[in-house]
């Protein structure tokens, strides 16, 4: 579907835009259109048609509004612009408010770029859709007329749609008929039934572009330079990317546990080196008797040496029943310097002695 376009061109940009500049044109209603970038149905754009005099061979620039009111609708109803504002091309010859149009009421639509809306659950982010190259874009259209119960009639259309080009089907599944040469605007406007059909297909060509702009579109009165600033998403990839690294940090935390026994063997060295530095700070605070000379303490460093590799061979074992020690060094630490405390230091050896 196409639901939301841009058209600010000036009034004699568009015959040019729909190739029609060396033809003569007249133009009808024009003081009623108002150039926008949200462009909705319902508002009243410039539309070029044949004249209605077959041999005249001129053309037509008039403003009508966007969304078919078939001209048998009933005087009194009040005209829903958004019941017909595309036309399916599949079906364009089966439906009556279509198909009694196409011998005689063809017509074109000029704009710069279109909006289309890509779903994602409960979210729907808006793109641009425009040229490459900036030229404009040509819609095939069908045009009526009708009067309402005051006598007032009223000029309105329908863009054709078909199915969406093999590039753009990640947006959408459907998208306007896009007229991107004279040679199909030609068949389009001047044609017989047989010849008008080829063009109703996809654009497939590679210089219709896109990029995301802001969710404002959604309101038909935001309007202005600021609804074709393009803006920057996350990309699609992010969430399984996200949900990736959830599940290896899960996998990490499951791991831990087994880590532990690789993590033992760095725990088993802590309890020597707090003891050690238990017995260096008794030994200060108690000055031990071997403060007396300097020789006392030189010959007290070969014993010492020698009794802390014989206590660290007495204490591995006990170190190696993980269940019996605490996992917590300041633990360890206390617990050396209770009283009740049966491992050997270097003080029991030394009163042994």
């Amino acid at each position: 579907m196409c639901g939301r376009t841009r058209c600010t061109l000036r009034s004699d940009d568009v015959p040019r835009a729909c190739h029609r500049s060396d033809a003569p044109t007249r133009t009808l209603h024009m003081d009623r259109y108002r150039p926008a970038y949200n462009v909705s149905p319902g508002s009243n754009m410039p539309v070029v048609r044949r004249e209605e005099a077959s041999d005249s061979g001129g053309y037509v620039l008039h403003s009508m509004k966007w969304g078919l009111i078939p001209s048998f609708t009933k005087k009194t109803e009040k005209p829903d612009h958004y019941k017909m504002f595309n036309a399916r091309s599949e079906s364009i010859d089966e439906k009556a408010s279509f198909r009694r149009l196409l011998p005689k009421s063809r017509c074109l639509v000029a704009v710069e770029g279109f909006y289309e809306w890509k779903k994602d659950g409960s979210k729907k982010q808006p793109y641009y859709i425009h040229f490459k190259d900036g030229r404009r874009l040509v819609f095939a259209a069908l045009y009526d007329s009708w009067q309402n119960s005051e006598g007032e009639t009223l000029h309105t259309f329908t863009i054709v749609t078909t199915s969406s080009s093999s590039a753009l089907q990640w947006l959408h599944d459907r998208m306007p008929v896009i007229l991107g040469s004279k040679e199909s605007t030609d068949t389009w406007l001047s044609s017989s039934a047989s010849s008008f059909k080829s063009v109703m297909k996809p654009y497939e060509e590679s210089d219709l572009v896109w990029y995301p702009v802001t969710s404002a579109m959604g309101k038909t009165s935001f309007d202005g330079p600021e609804c074709i600033k393009e803006i920057q998403v996350k990309a699609e990839g992010n969430t399984s990317i996200s949900m990736f690294f959830s599940k290896k940090g899960a996998e990490s935390k499951d791991t831990k546990p087994e880590q532990k026994l690789s993590s033992h063997e760095f725990v088993k060295t802590e309890p020597t080196e707090d003891l050690i530095e238990g017995a260096k700070a008794e030994e200060g605070d108690n000055d031990l008797k071997f403060s007396g000379s300097s020789h006392s303490k030189n010959a007290s460093t070969l014993p010492i040496k020698r009794e802390y590799e014989t206590f660290s061979a007495d204490s591995k074992p006990a170190l190696a029943n993980h269940d019996q020690i605490s996992s917590n060094p300041a633990k360890k630490k206390e617990k050396t310097k209770t009283a009740n405390d049966k491992q050997p230091t270097l003080f029991s050896y030394f009163g042994k002695k």
